[in-house]
């Protein structure tokens, strides 16, 4: 038995309200599930129709399942583990603008249409010069969508009621303003009319975004079991966590429209989001990049059971809360429970999440990631963060390339790599050589993007820890800062 419209005795049908650029995972498990969830509890009475970006996806197959698909969610909410699973009645139908083209610009004409999501993957908010308004279709997701607005703005007479709320997922920085940007750059080669900017620009909204939620995907090891427990075959399964996060930068009426807290959904919409992406790198990344090199030379191998541990698990909680929350601009209560939904997401048991997969290119990460709190909280309080000083000496201790007598397979840039190599091997281990090769690596201003023997102390405290991990190992080591 398939799952369809036919299968699935709860299906209903809603107004199409928005057009979403992407018929990927990450959608499916995120926006789409959002939109089932709100006209399930909060009165949306919406559906999806979706556009596949590029010529080859999966439109076909989510037709042949008339828009469903199960979204199996795993993960720990308040300290317990749990896993569930729901059909997913959001989507009305796909469209393949490459052999459905006229089916694509009809959606224009639909009066009820009024939200635009997409993810096209980083590269997808990109300008093609060669694209023409004439094209069938356009190559890039911008262009198309250029097409589209301008076919709405003709058929609606340029309405300003008829315009049409911009939400891009991708995970590029101020993606609605990028968005806009391309647009208008298509309208002015296009030689579009005046009236046509105008209308962009005065009446539709563009949202810059902030999306967080792990999705794993499609879960090609399990399918066999849970096609069994399910009792039907869905060839769109897919895979998320339980957390989810979505800030959007907008006027606060789209709240109105888009009732997400209705249904109790973790979505904000601020005025500036910068503070929110902050708090997700800070946070959530920084405490990542800290904590590798520390856990692995420890000799654990995964964020679960580095968070469980008695020791890293305390060394990674106190860094979060005494040494990078303190450097952030948000409410103290908002940013601790930020932390804590972080911790519970490190210790998924249905993720196996390895140290070494996210120690890849570690010197540049801990530039962007944990630095800006070391900096800063040395500005706030005139003294060093001892345990992100000594996740630093860490990584250094890393870049040797052994644990124990383990090789670890290191992975950065060949420059970094060399630099290590060469520092490491004119060591000889004693507490002036240390100190040079300390010196050296925190004088890499490709890296560090200024020579960090200038903040006061760093170089003796790095120094110092780097040389206790080395003479006395780094699990007497790690107490001094714990």
């Amino acid at each position: 038995m398939n799952l369809n419209k036919e299968t699935y005795k709860e299906y209903k049908q809603y107004p199409e309200r928005v057009l979403q650029f992407g018929e990927g995972n990450f959608l499916r498990a995120f926006v789409d599930w959002q939109i089932d969830k709100m006209n399930k509890e909060a009165g949306f009475n919406g559906s999806v129709v979706v556009v596949q970006p590029i010529e080859n996806g999966l439109v076909d197959k989510l037709n042949d399942q008339d828009g469903l698909y199960t979204l199996y969610l795993q993960g720990m909410n308040d300290g317990k583990a749990i896993a569930e699973h729901s059909v997913i009645n959001s989507i009305s139908r796909g469209i393949n603008p490459y052999t459905q083209h006229d089916e694509y610009m009809k959606i224009a004409e639909n009066k009820d249409l009024r939200f635009v999501f997409s993810n096209t993957t980083e590269a997808g908010i990109a300008y093609d010069e060669n694209d023409k308004l004439e094209d069938i279709p356009q190559k890039s997701f911008p262009g198309k969508l250029t097409a589209l607005l301008y076919n709405r703005f003709k058929f609606f007479n340029g309405q300003k009621d008829k315009g049409l709320i911009m939400i891009p997922c991708e995970l590029i920085d101020r993606n609605g303003d990028k968005l806009k940007e391309i647009i208008l750059k298509y309208s002015k080669l296009w030689n579009l009319e005046g009236e046509f900017a105008l209308w962009i620009n005065e009446a539709n909204t563009f949202c810059s975004t902030l999306v967080d939620r792990i999705v794993p995907g499609y879960p090609r090891d399990t399918i066999k079991e849970i096609t069994e427990e399910l009792g039907y075959v869905d060839n769109l399964v897919v895979v998320g966590e339980h957390f989810h996060l979505f800030i959007i930068e907008g006027p606060k009426w789209i709240e109105n429209e888009f009732p997400a807290s209705k249904a109790g959904l973790n979505v904000m919409f601020v005025e500036a989001m910068a503070p929110y992406r902050t708090r997700k790198v800070r946070i959530l990344n920084g405490s990542h990049t800290s904590l590798v090199p520390v856990s692995y030379l420890y000799g654990l191998n995964t964020v679960a059971e580095s968070v469980d541990h008695e020791v890293i698990g305390k060394f990674i909680r106190d860094t979060i809360y005494e040494e990078i929350i303190p450097t952030l601009d948000l409410p103290k209560e908002e940013l601790s429970y930020y932390a804590k939904v972080v911790l519970e997401r490190f210790m998924n048991p249905f993720v196996k999440h390895y140290l070494m997969s996210i120690s890849l290119n570690s010197m540049s990460k801990y530039e962007t990631r944990d630095l800006p709190s070391l900096l800063q909280f040395v500005k706030a309080k005139n003294e060093l963060p001892k345990r992100l000083v000594f996740s630093l000496a860490a990584l250094m201790e890393f870049y040797k390339g052994k644990r124990g007598e383990e090789i670890i397979k290191l992975s950065d840039d060949v420059d970094i790599l060399e630099l290590y190599k060469t520092q490491w091997d004119k060591c000889d281990g004693s507490e002036v050589a240390l100190r040079k090769l300390v010196t050296t690596i925190l004088a890499y201003k490709k890296v560090w993007k200024m020579d960090l023997n200038e903040v006061k102390g760093l170089t003796e405290a790095v120094t110092h820890n780097l040389l206790n991990i080395e003479k006395i190992g780094i699990k007497e080591a790690i107490k001094e800062v714990l």
